[in-house]
């Protein structure tokens, strides 16, 4: 088929005007003006939409649908134990089912709202094989050890099986140990040994609250105190911030695997992390990543991090040092909806002087790399997936600027080549 449409956003180049985009079966063949793609592939049906800006669908780089459940049940809390205690609470009252209608619901709501692929963490995977997700998923197994660091290995084991049930999303699948005051050393060990050997993602989260920055530099605090209550060993806290705790236990995990396997590769072989959030960084951090030979991705979450107050984040800087910064919605635990058009306008608050076709970047081109398909997604190319989305165009309107103020359903989807 033929697709066309007033403008062609293409993430390549200039937009087209005018423009079409030529598919065939789950992948896109041509793009151009309309008149030379159809002159290309003639005899082709034609959909046009009319009066529409034809996007890449939108790529959420980090959330949690096990949580659609709770929109708007929790609200914010003084501290981020408080907010944990909170969670757990309603958590309690959810059986299988729960989950499961919360998912499809979840599932529903961002590919209402222009999403076409996302990265889910979700703490039972075992759930997963009961799915059959309406756009693009990369599952990640969430893992939490810290009331049984004796059974990481077993843990890790069970997710990456239950991963394998999974059904073919035309996505991918990963492991998320959780965070560093929920999840042991050896369990991030035995997560990047999988990861290698298995060709898993990897994601965490990383460096959230200030309640995290004083457990582990501090040895301190209302974190401190719940974590050492249910019996978490604190031996690890009280001598360096997060993100050096991170990268001593990465460090110390591809050391130990090199070292078993007498590998003498270099160090790039290592897997690139995802880490979720990064908002609470030491100025002695900063000389950490700039130094740091183990790079990752970095996802934020403009609305979860505005309703948790967190403090400004380090956008700039981050960039500056080479990071891939991109953008997810979180849970609906802490937002109010899986609009990724949302978030990219409140991240533009925080950002006002980035220009709003960069700010579109974070939820197409930068997250496409998160998931290592910067071939395959995210923009509108010769050979990428089929997965478009479109959004009614002015005749006034800056285009760029159109898009990311764009509040509402989107009325047309394609997702791997399917309306």
């Amino acid at each position: 088929m033929i697709v066309r449409a007033r403008t062609v956003v293409t993430m390549h180049g200039a937009p087209i005007e005018n423009g079409a985009v030529a598919i065939s079966g789950n992948r896109i063949v041509d793009v151009g003006r309309f008149r030379e793609v159809s002159a290309r592939h003639s005899g082709q049906e034609i959909i046009d939409v009319g009066e529409q800006a034809l996007l890449p669908g939108l790529i959420n780089a980090h959330c949690h649908l096990d949580y659609t459940c709770l929109r708007g049940k929790i609200p914010p809390q003084e501290f981020f134990e408080d907010w944990i205690r909170a969670i757990n609470a309603e958590k309690a009252k959810l059986s299988a089912p729960d989950y499961l209608a919360s998912i499809t619901e979840g599932f529903s709501e961002a590919k209402r709202l222009g999403t076409t692929t996302i990265a889910n963490l979700t703490a039972f995977p075992d759930l997963i094989a009961q799915i059959d997700p309406p756009i693009r998923t990369w599952w990640f197994a969430e893992l939490i050890d810290v009331r049984s660091p004796e059974r990481a290995n077993e843990l890790v084991d069970l997710a990456t099986g239950a991963l394998k049930r999974a059904r073919n999303s035309g996505g991918g699948m990963g492991l998320a140990p959780h965070a560093l005051f929920t999840a042991s050393a050896n369990l991030y060990r035995r997560c990047e040994e999988i990861g290698r050997r298995e060709k898993l993602l990897l994601t965490t989260h990383l460096a959230e609250s200030r309640e995290e920055m004083e457990m582990f530099r501090d040895g301190s605090g209302p974190l401190y105190d719940l974590m050492k209550n249910i019996g978490r060993p604190m031996s690890d806290c009280g001598d360096q911030t997060p993100l050096g705790h991170f990268l001593k236990t990465v460090r110390d995990s591809s050391t130990a695997l090199r070292s078993a396997r007498n590998d003498k590769k270099a160090i790039q072989n290592d897997p690139e992390w995802i880490v979720a959030h990064l908002n609470e960084l030491a100025e002695s951090d900063f000389k950490l990543l700039e130094t740091s030979k183990r790079k990752f991705h970095v996802v934020h979450s403009p609305r979860s991090h505005d309703y948790f107050g967190r403090r400004r984040f380090p956008f700039e800087r981050l960039c500056a040092l080479g990071f891939n910064v991109c953008l997810g919605t979180d849970s609906l635990a802490s937002n109010l909806s899986l609009s990724l058009f949302a978030e990219m306008r409140a991240f533009q608050r925080s950002e006002p002087g980035l220009s709003p076709d960069k700010v579109l970047e974070m939820v197409t081109v930068n997250a496409a790399r998160v998931l290592h398909q910067e071939n395959a997604l995210g923009r509108i190319r010769p050979a990428f997936q089929a997965d478009l989305i479109t959004i009614p165009r002015s005749s006034l309107a800056n285009l760029f600027e159109e898009i990311v103020a764009f509040d509402g359903p989107v009325d047309w989807v394609m997702v791997d080549g399917k309306m």
